[in-house]
């Protein structure tokens, strides 16, 4: 596919499935380009949705691998044309160190999305996380969402 395959497929419905399909056939190491020509496509919220979509499945399978920090360096150059994925790039490498009980801020976690923060709720496994939402936690979901899991 060429560049301007948004001038073929004026869709963003379809560019958005075929986006999605290029990411799951291509390699790990193609896809750093790939996110780059798919951030180029001038309908920024389908282009940084596809991506995102991407980054979620690969974060999620990488997040406790050893191979995360050299995967998230290389996605660090692509992401940065689009805001949103290159923020949920950060924020899967909060999740990281949250979940590995590396060091973390937490004014990070509290300035970070919805997602991230009820997401770290719903995962984390170390109990300063946990009790940091439930106590502190920006909506109540968020916080009732952590109290259940604080150990009794």
């Amino acid at each position: 596919m060429t560049g301007e395959y948004w001038d073929r497929e004026p869709d963003e419905h379809i560019r958005w499935a075929r986006y999605l399909a290029e990411f799951a056939e291509a390699s790990p190491q193609d896809a750093a380009a790939l996110i780059a020509r798919v951030l180029t496509d001038p309908d920024m919220a389908m282009a940084n949705s596809a991506v995102r979509e991407y980054l979620d499945g690969r974060a999620a399978a990488l997040l406790t691998d050893p191979g995360y920090p050299a995967w998230r360096d290389e996605m660090t150059g692509p992401v940065a044309a689009g805001d949103f994925v290159s923020g949920r790039l950060r924020e899967w490498t909060l999740l990281r160190a949250v979940t590995l009980d590396e060091p973390w801020d937490a004014e990070e976690l509290f300035a970070a999305s919805h997602w991230c923060r009820l997401h770290a709720a719903q995962t984390a496994t170390v109990g300063t996380v946990v009790a940091a939402l439930a106590e502190g936690g920006r909506t109540r979901r968020i916080r009732n969402v952590a109290r259940l899991r604080l150990p009794r």
